[in-house]
């Protein structure tokens, strides 16, 4: 009977709108399923563009998603998808037409983590962008309207020239967008920006109830996997120092072995031992010796580069994994770190008296066919040859 019903020309408006809801909760299902893979931020943000770019999916050319910086007050473009051009758009047409892509499918051809960095040409153009959140009554842009309301917003050709100065319409260059919040108990935590600029076809209402189904999903996915990389965090770090712990440490210098292996760039890696730091304890207290290793933390901190990892090995002994560093470079650093440890007064930022804290360090570097283990032990040796030697000295393995 229903069949009947929906073969009568007269009902054709009802079975549209029974294939359009049957593909809304289509999309709906396919995207929350493809989120509920992961809890790393990056590749949920990537699922959720995917989702709302892909043909099969909400079907949008471009889109940007934006999350609150709590520290820096602004809203920050944090991954976007899309092509950079109305030629690049016709070819991934093609690809897609001729391949009928599953939304799985587009999310799997680039899996993005944590670890890795989405690098496609429209992202580049707009991760710039960070928009300043002041006080609602302050704000006037498009982008920080819906942060504070907390509402979609569509923006059409009548409303062009109101916001013709506008940083994402200047950015976005386009005649019709649509903004909607991502939230999580209530509360906005980013946005999602998307248009159609090449194919030029109309938002609908349809589009935008579609659209917030899945926003809301999305919302609720970042503040997960915000508050696991919270836990996360403090669960591979040294709760004293603040530092990389002794089981981040294992698992990194795995993972940056393996990259070497398979990229065929350099390695090395310091051990350091505080020396004497024994009789330091038995003088002052223990008290005073947990002031010492945070103040050294922070020396070491602050000698090393922004892609080196450094760990509290144990007890009063540190390590540095240095990615890409050849063992010339690592002796310069290695140095560097006994120096300005050795010529550090104490005395004003930790102890009341004033105290000379010097420190032994071992260095090796990766070569071919090394492991973990041969890395750590020689590190080790050449820093005990370090103490062997006088202390406060830089050996190499």
């Amino acid at each position: 009977m229903l069949e009947n019903l929906l073969i009568d020309p007269q009902n054709s408006t009802l079975k549209e709108e029974l294939n359009r809801a049957h593909q809304e909760l289509a999309v709906l299902y396919d995207v929350s399923k493809a989120i509920q893979t992961s809890l790393e931020l990056n590749n949920i943000l990537y699922i959720i563009l995917t989702g709302v770019t892909a043909h099969n999916g909400l079907g949008f050319n471009r889109a940007i998603l934006f999350l609150a910086n709590a520290q820096t007050r602004c809203l920050e473009a944090k991954m976007a998808i899309g092509p950079e051009s109305a030629e690049h758009a016709y070819e991934i047409w093609q690809h897609l037409s001729g391949n009928n892509h599953h939304i799985d499918d587009l999310i799997q051809e680039e899996k993005i983590t944590d670890s890795t960095s989405y690098t496609s040409s429209f992202y580049q153009s707009v991760k710039s962008l960070q928009i300043p959140l002041r006080h609602k009554e302050e704000d006037s842009n498009l982008l920080t309207k819906v942060y504070h309301e907390g509402k979609p917003l569509h923006i059409n050709s009548d409303h062009i020239k109101q916001y013709a100065q506008d940083p994402l319409l200047q950015k976005f260059q386009t005649k019709e967008l649509i903004i909607v919040p991502l939230k999580a108990k209530h509360k906005v935590n980013g946005l999602i920006v998307a248009d159609n600029l090449y194919t030029q076809k109309s938002i609908t209402t349809s589009d935008l109830k579609i659209f917030m189904m899945v926003a809301n999903q999305a919302g609720l996915a970042i503040e997960n996997a915000r508050l696991y990389n919270i836990v996360r965090h403090k669960s591979r770090t040294d709760s004293l120092t603040k530092l990389w712990n002794h089981g981040f440490f294992q698992d990194q210098l795995t993972e940056e072995i393996d990259k070497v292996k398979k990229n065929k760039n350099s390695l090395s890696l310091i051990l350091m031992d505080l020396d004497d730091f024994k009789k330091l304890n038995d003088t002052y207290g223990h008290h005073k010796g947990d002031l010492v290793l945070k103040e050294v933390s922070k020396i070491l901190r602050d000698s090393s580069r922004p892609t080196d990892y450094v760990c509290r090995y144990g007890g009063e002994e540190f390590a540095s994994i240095l990615p890409n560093t050849t063992k010339k470079q690592a002796l310069t650093i290695a140095e560097r770190i006994r120096q300005r440890i050795a010529q550090h007064s104490f005395a004003q930022t930790s102890l009341d008296v004033d105290l000379t804290v010097t420190i032994s360090i071992g260095v090796s570097s990766f070569y071919d066919d090394a492991t973990k283990e041969n890395l750590i032990t020689e590190s080790d040796r050449a820093m005990y040859r370090a103490k062997s030697n006088g202390r406060n000295q830089v050996f190499l393995a």
